[in-house]
């Protein structure tokens, strides 16, 4: 599954910090080797630190990729084509490594699953989808919240479940 680095402890967060996320299923993931981290605004070139983003006032991240909306930063600047960069990124990762499941950061332009800042930089959450959930739901993956664990770990057991064992662990 594809996990938000700053979860993972990454100091990768506009502000340069990570969003730590301190969980047993989460490390349990990664022992059994299932965690593939990325963040998307760096994968697409964005720097740490760097000022905060959000998506414009009213509009989600789908927009966003269709061109019908725009990322916009605090300092005024226009990091929208960053952001698409870095989930297109991320996509291709998925792609590459057969990914079904993704545990993003909620609240964030690229990765949240479900509630997105107002597009106001009031501190506000309203919701929608980040730029990257939204292009990797439209692509199959299942999209997770880092409060959605339990609700990761029951797709990922179903997921596990309906998969064909692997042939070459097939003894005759």
């Amino acid at each position: 599954m594809l996990v938000s680095a700053c979860l993972l402890g990454a100091p990768v967060r506009y502000d340069g910090r990570a969003q730590d996320l301190r969980s047993a299923l989460l490390d349990r993931w990664q022992a059994e080797g299932l965690v593939v981290p990325l963040c998307p605004e760096l994968a697409g070139g964005l720097p740490v630190p760097r000022p905060p983003a959000e998506i414009e006032a009213g509009a989600r991240g789908w927009q966003v990729w269709l061109g019908q909306a725009r990322i916009r930063d605090a300092d005024g600047g226009d990091p929208t084509e960053a952001f698409k960069a870095g989930a297109a990124a991320a996509l291709a990762l998925v792609q590459r490594h057969g990914l079904r499941l993704a545990v993003l950061k909620e609240g964030s332009p690229s990765c949240g699953s479900q509630r997105i800042a107002s597009g106001h930089f009031d501190g506000l959450k309203r919701p929608g989808e980040g730029l990257t959930a939204a292009l990797l739901r439209q692509h199959g993956v299942q999209v997770f919240s880092e409060h959605e664990l339990e609700a990761a770990q029951d797709a990922l057991r179903h997921l596990m479940a309906s998969q064909p064992p692997d042939p070459g662990l097939i003894q005759a």
